[in-house]
């Protein structure tokens, strides 16, 4: 079981957005970053202006939609996508073969082109509705400029990640033996299987839980990504007791918190040592992860890594008696078309397979 009170903290290595555009990143720093001795992230810092108002807007829906009445999430939910498009929660088992309901998520198919071919994907491959079934959007009147904000933000941090690739492909055509040209920013680029997930932890409900029960990972249990690359906002902590969500006319971004009011809260790695890492995103910056499929396209070279996310507790002290501390962020996987090969055996199609059977 992850012991944070053992856990380091490390800041993630950094490349800013102009070097990654000039292709002036060192084969180094992304050894440092992603290869066999690393956390398994980069932190790309430099953005541009409108990512600050986008992250917090859209972070702020979050919160919105965790608090909307039982009767309006329904209505939001993909049953036939197995909750895998639209409103999220209690549907995924991660940790003992328990329900995770310490948290909601908001899924997007979010590629570009991804409405364009949508219905031709969906014929091709009907027994793969969590990658091809149509999105879910809320109404403009209950939460107006959701849709707008969630689509313009996946969109900058897709733009991103091709930036990212590039660099890992660069390094993956002088190291790996017959590693196909460009192959990584392609995916990126042309995918319209990439997932957008935006996450509201709900605020604990007993913060004795993380010394009684010793789940150090309540709010997300340990675990890989499937896809390529995960792009991650920093978290936004907000204490909904001092700031009630709204919704409809009344919605307005929230007030976030300075940082989280509990230090051991926030997002950890195990490290290739099994040391545990507790690893902070500025939050002006992206975060960009590892997973599975870019650990299978690289032969190795680039490790996927496991991680999980502590809950803040609420008591005295922390976020003062009485807060509700919740915490919201995005995650962008970026991965191949469903047709694509990840390796000489499987396309992406079969290898997701494998990973959505095991946790839904």
């Amino acid at each position: 079981m992850a012991n944070v009170n053992a856990a380091v903290s490390q800041s993630a290595v950094a490349v800013g957005l102009e070097d990654l555009r000039n292709n002036n990143v060192e084969f180094s720093l992304l050894e440092e970053a992603f290869g066999s001795s690393s956390l398994g992230i980069i932190v790309v810092k430099d953005l541009p202006s409108k990512f600050h108002q986008l992250r917090h807007r859209l972070l702020s829906y979050a919160s919105a939609l965790g608090n909307l009445p039982e009767d309006e999430l329904v209505k939001l939910e993909s049953p036939a996508s197995k909750w895998l498009v639209g409103w999220s929660c209690g549907k995924e088992t991660l940790k003992d073969g328990r329900y995770d309901t310490l948290k909601g998520s908001y899924y997007v198919n979010c590629a570009t082109g991804f409405e364009e071919q949508q219905k031709t994907v969906a014929e091709k491959y009907p027994s793969f509705p969590e990658y091809t079934a149509p999105n879910v959007w809320p109404s403009e009147e209950l939460l107006p400029g959701f849709e707008e904000t969630f689509r313009e933000l996946c969109t900058l941090i897709i733009d991103i990640a091709a930036l990212v690739a590039r660099a890992c492909d660069k390094y993956a055509e002088a190291n790996i033996d017959g590693y196909q040209k460009g192959y990584l920013e392609h995916v990126v680029k042309t995918s319209v299987s990439t997932k957008a997930r935006l996450l509201h932890y709900f605020p604990s409900p007993d913060a004795l839980s993380k010394t009684s029960s010793g789940d150090e990972d309540d709010w997300c249990a340990t675990h890989l990504d499937h896809g390529c690359l995960t792009g991650l906002t920093s978290a936004m902590f907000v204490d909904e007791a001092a700031n009630s969500p709204e919704t409809g006319a009344a919605f307005a971004p929230l007030q976030e918190l300075d940082r989280s009011p509990d230090p051991k809260a926030g997002l950890y790695i195990h490290s290739r040592t099994g040391a545990v890492t507790k690893v902070s995103i500025p939050r002006d910056s992206l975060a960009f992860q590892t997973g599975e499929a870019l650990e299978i396209i690289t032969q190795g070279k680039f490790k996927a890594v496991p991680h999980f996310v502590r809950g803040a507790a609420d008591a005295a002290g922390n976020g003062g008696a009485g807060a509700k501390i919740a915490r919201n962020t995005l995650a962008v996987f970026t991965q191949p078309n469903l047709w694509e090969k990840v390796d000489e055996k499987r396309d992406f199609a079969a290898f997701a397979k494998e990973i959505v059977e095991k946790n839904h």
